[in-house]
């Protein structure tokens, strides 16, 4: 009896917690891995080190010098010489180290061997940067982090920076404005591409920014950060009208560049500018980002006269993606598709969006029009994206690169309470006035006072 209480105190106290890793490990990835899964990782990776990077290949011959160092020291057998491992740095999303390649090695050969890696020290994924000529950096990620993101605490922030996402290496998807001017958004309905559109303009409502929409399904996406908004067109008619108004405007902007590169022969190198960034602050006009939902709807037409309109939206879109960067004015065009058959410009303008984001898509043409002319192999992980994971998307950009991120869950309450505590940083462009929409005034009710007054009498 003694020893069958003995055996169930164990097995209870061992089950228990078995049962606790477990549900943490579901349900709290992070605590799991910083109190479980971190330490092991750690101690398979010092353990195996050498042994790992013999049988992926990473490994390369002593020279001479060790070879006969080795001999005249001890009578072991002289084995193959390993990357030099820097320090590892845990993270709360898994590790890091430093790997400084033997000569004759590249960061390819580390890259090829990342899933052997990832196997052997019992981690999620491994990816593989180049720090610099020598010299690579393998960052472990121990568990999912796009099953449910959580941003980073400090991501990099700037002006026309805003952290949207994150990415499947855990580090912050950053939309940078002024490294990638314009971008192209796609995504079917329910994938994502409004919620990446309301951390957009979050993100953009507490710097002075300008901000421009294009909505055509009568605002609905738009509209509830009107606070912030320094114009708005809900219907085609009216984007026919505000989009002259901003290539004015970018016109105007680009004769103040020319009026301040007129200057004496004798000024300096440094004060002679080619766009708004090299003016002085007080002569820099305000940058201006136009969101234009559902693209393809400027594109459609019914009459003759409908395709007169048409053609010259598109002309000025066109315009504004060649020309707008140097004036500070950025593209962010989101739609469910955008190739060829929407009509004459459309490819042209697609070629002028560097950055490329692609949610969940209908079929494989979508993912194609926005990954197969910059990154094809990125089309069949966008193909890939399941309707149970809204957010997730693949961003390319024209370099080629591309990567899996998702955006964190922001409700459109909350995102519209953002705008309306902004609302104060509308700049003041005169231009953009008569499209400013209105704000409805937002009744605050009267607390019942906590005593009822009574009526004084003599």
């Amino acid at each position: 009896m003694t020893d069958l209480t003995t055996l169930l105190e164990v097995g209870g106290s061992l089950a228990a917690l078995g049962g606790g890793a477990a549900y943490t490990r579901a349900k709290y990835p992070a605590v799991y891995w910083s109190a479980v899964g971190g330490p092991i990782s750690t101690a398979r990776l010092l353990s195996s080190y050498s042994s790992v990077m013999e049988a992926c290949g990473l490994t390369v011959a002593p020279s001479r010098l060790r070879v006969l160092a080795v001999k005249a020291t001890t009578r072991r057998e002289v084995r193959p010489v390993p990357p030099r491992r820097g320090i590892i740095r845990p993270t709360s999303t898994g590790l890091r180290l430093r790997l400084r390649l033997a000569p004759g090695q590249e960061p390819a050969d580390v890259a090829a061997s990342a899933e052997r890696l990832r196997h052997a020290w019992g981690v999620h994924a491994v990816y593989v940067t180049m720090i610099k000529p020598g010299v690579v950096e393998l960052r472990l990620v121990g568990y999912d982090v796009l099953r449910r993101v959580r941003m980073p605490r400090k991501p990099d922030t700037g002006i026309l920076k805003v952290p949207v996402a994150l990415r499947e290496d855990a580090t912050p998807f950053v939309r940078d404005y002024r490294t990638v001017p314009h971008q192209l958004t796609l995504g079917a309905t329910l994938s994502g591409k409004s919620m990446y559109l309301r951390h957009l303009i979050t993100g953009l409502a507490p710097q002075p920014v300008a901000l421009v929409g294009i909505d055509c399904k009568r605002g609905v996406e738009l509209a509830p950060f009107a606070a912030r908004l320094s114009a708005l067109a809900t219907d085609p008619d009216e984007a026919a009208e505000l989009l002259p108004v901003l290539v004015k405007e970018m016109e105007d902007r680009y004769d103040l560049i020319k009026e301040r590169q007129g200057i004496a022969p004798d000024t300096p190198d440094e004060e002679i500018t080619s766009d708004i960034w090299g003016l002085p602050e007080n002569e820099r006009p305000t940058p201006v980002v136009l969101f234009v939902d559902e693209v393809a709807e400027l594109f459609l037409t019914a009459t003759r006269k409908d395709e007169e309109r048409r053609d010259e939206m598109v002309t000025h879109l066109i315009r504004l993606a060649q020309l707008g960067r140097a004036a500070g004015i950025y593209l962010e065009a989101c739609g469910q598709r955008f190739g060829a058959e929407l009509g004459k410009g459309a490819t042209m303008l697609r070629a002028q969006l560097t950055g490329r984001v692609c949610h969940r898509v209908n079929d494989e043409a979508s993912a194609k029009m926005a990954l197969g002319d910059i990154a094809p192999e990125a089309v069949s992980a966008a193909c890939a994206i399941a309707p149970e994971l809204p957010g997730l998307a693949v961003a390319g950009d024209t370099s080629g690169g591309w990567s899996r991120i998702r955006t964190p869950y922001l409700s459109l309450g909350d995102a519209a309470e953002v705008c309306r505590e902004s609302a104060h940083l509308v700049p003041d462009l005169p231009a953009l006035k008569p499209f400013q929409p209105d704000v409805p005034v937002r009744l605050v009710a009267t607390p019942d006072p906590a005593v009822l007054p009574h009526p004084v009498t003599d």
